[in-house]
């Protein structure tokens, strides 16, 4: 027999609470031991005499308003003396007095077991007449009733209290104010970690170097590489010598390798990934791991290798640039695990992580391991964008090749963002595979018309920048010029990446001159192929089919015909200002 039941709860009227804030009851306790009216203040703020003064519940929502200002920092709680709240998303300190800086919180209201319980719903047969309810189906099965009550009781695990801005991130996936952020400092690396690292004494220190796959060069922290392998060579004599010395160990972690193509082979990527992490100052790797955290690859063997290098007191940094999935990295080994969990903030959005986090309880042991804000990197093209912008160059599918077959004298462009001359070449065709997100729209056509493509596109159907506007905020257009020469057209020789963008893929047998243009400051490199493999399928001249073009599209096309329409309703209008000797008569007349 099936029921139907409506909710019989009355009206919630939510009334706040007052609550007085700790200054004003540390004020009164003050005048109470001092003034001789002791029992009419004690009075006033206990109606009850007996009984002793009860402080505010903390489940409850209230402003914290009697929380001291906290100063604006990045450190955290690396510290196990800090005693101020600290955000178990981001890790910015917690305040609930100022909604316009860091770490503004509200505490939730605490539910109880049969919050979603259906104690309040009544079976069908007391109704008086069938409601609207029953017209619009919402029916229940009294026999699945009693054990979807059951699953509501269970008392779910506890997650805890973030702040406004992880809120907004986890479920929302942006930040309400993103100006807030500017009022906190950069994240001084030498500062809070590098001087630990340096020290001789301590426990053991394990360095996750976490670098992106789908941006190496661009997301690799050279500053911090090069600070490690001076520390380890430092410390190295001093232990040879018999002194005291503490060696930290670097760990490279390359996340994020189910972006790229399966065509890879393993053995090829890691002698890439090495190469290029000694140019980048990284001299004195530990070891080498490929991860994922999304599908779980190369988790196992990372956790083994980290909890043998840093014993049962160590202690773990996970360091890296901005949006290169620290925190996603953390709370994959958590899971993976089976310990416990980590509540860190995922978004793909870069500088999630405000402060450094400590997350105890997930390696075994005491052994203590830490989330460290993104290192900012301005070569980055993505700290110019805004976070529509952001969206568009994330990589966050497995990376697709776009080949084009092109002489000399064309052009490609990727978004409004990057763009490549084919200039001089030894042979007549050169093959061009562009490696970026597959929401940016590209482009080819000839070098001469380059400049009208800046001036009516960029911005419309080369996006982003998202509006003309943009293009001007971002910066200015510069060129760079790179040599290169290949032995194959079946296969990529050289890659010119671009930094928090992607990168353009050369084949050819024989040698060319290639310009490259983007936005000043942005870094732009030259090195051997990641990928060598291209597509079998080339690319037309034009646009590339995307939801971008296509909106613009529409929009210049909606223009013109708004245009016709006005030259239609009006035609004299029109043939007077297409016609200069009625006007000239016009005007003869009218003298």
């Amino acid at each position: 027999m099936l029921t139907i039941a409506r909710s019989l709860s009355s009206s919630k009227n939510l009334k706040r609470p007052l609550f007085l804030s700790l200054s004003i009851l540390a004020q009164s306790l003050t005048n109470l031991s001092s003034s001789s009216s002791s029992s009419s203040l004690s009075q006033a703020l206990n109606p009850q005499p007996q009984s002793p003064i009860k402080t505010p519940p903390l489940n409850s929502f209230c402003y914290f308003s009697s929380i001291p200002s906290l100063s604006l920092t990045r450190d955290g709680n690396y510290d196990e003396a800090t005693t101020h709240v600290v955000c178990a998303g981001c890790g910015v300190n917690m305040q609930g007095s100022d909604p316009k800086h860091p770490g503004f919180f509200l505490k939730p209201s605490d539910k109880s077991p049969s919050y979603h319980s259906r104690a309040h719903l009544v079976p069908v047969a007391h109704e008086s007449e069938f409601p609207s309810s029953l017209k619009k189906g919402l029916l229940i099965d009294p026999e699945t009733e009693t054990e979807t009550e059951m699953e509501t009781e269970k008392p779910s695990s506890e997650k805890p209290v973030v702040c406004a801005r992880c809120h907004s991130l986890r479920h929302y996936g942006k930040v309400k104010d993103p100006t807030v952020e500017n009022l906190l400092p950069d994240f001084d690396f030498d500062h809070t970690i590098g001087r630990r690292l340096a020290s001789t004494g301590g426990t053991r220190s394990v360095v996750l170097m976490v670098v992106d796959s789908a941006d190496f060069d661009g997301s690799f922290p050279r500053k911090v590489a090069k600070l490690l392998s001076a520390t380890i060579e430092e410390n190295r004599k001093a232990w040879k010598e018999g002194k005291p010395a503490n060696l930290p160990r670097m760990v490279l972690v390359v996340t994020k390798i189910d972006l790229l193509p399966s065509t890879v082979g393993p053995a090829r990527l890691e002698h890439w990934v090495r190469r290029r992490a000694r140019e980048g100052g990284a001299g004195k790797i530990t070891s080498l791991h490929f991860v994922s955290a999304v599908r779980d690859w190369g988790l196992k063997n990372l956790v083994h290798d980290v909890v043998g290098l840093a014993g049962p007191r160590g202690c773990v940094w996970a360091v890296g640039a901005q949006n290169a999935g620290k925190s996603t990295l953390i709370n994959a080994i958590g899971k993976c695990l089976g310990g416990r969990i980590a509540h860190l903030t995922e978004a793909p959005v870069p500088g999630t992580t405000l402060g450094i986090v400590r997350v105890e309880g997930v390696l075994p042991g005491q052994t203590k391991l830490f989330d460290t804000p993104g290192l900012l990197h301005p070569h980055q093209i993505t700290t110019r964008l805004t976070m529509e912008e952001q969206r568009l160059v994330h990589i966050g599918k497995e990376l697709k090749p776009r080949t084009y077959r092109i002489k000399a004298g064309h052009t490609i462009h990727i978004a409004g963002l990057m763009r490549l001359d084919i200039e001089e070449s030894s042979v007549d065709s050169i093959y061009i595979t562009v490696w970026a997100s597959p929401y940016l729209p590209l482009h080819m056509g000839k070098t001469e018309n380059a400049e009208t493509m800046l001036e009516k596109h960029f911005g419309r159907q080369l996006q982003p920048p998202i509006g003309e506007k943009r293009v001007e905020e971002i910066g200015k257009w510069v060129r760079r010029e790179f040599r290169v020469c290949g032995v194959s057209w079946d296969t990529s020789s050289v890659d010119i990446a671009t930094s928090g963008l992607g990168w353009f893929a050369v084949g050819l047998k024989g040698e060319a001159t290639l310009g490259v243009w983007t936005y000043e400051g942005v870094d732009v490199v030259l090195r051997d192929s990641l990928i060598p493999y291209r597509s079998n399928n080339f690319e037309d001249a034009g646009f590339t089919v995307s939801k971008i073009v296509s909106k613009a599209d529409q929009a210049s096309n909606k223009q013109r015909q708004d245009a016709k329409k006005k030259k239609q309703s009006n035609p004299k209008a029109s043939v007077l200002a297409e016609s200069p000797l009625l006007t000239v008569d016009a005007d003869s007349n009218s003298c």
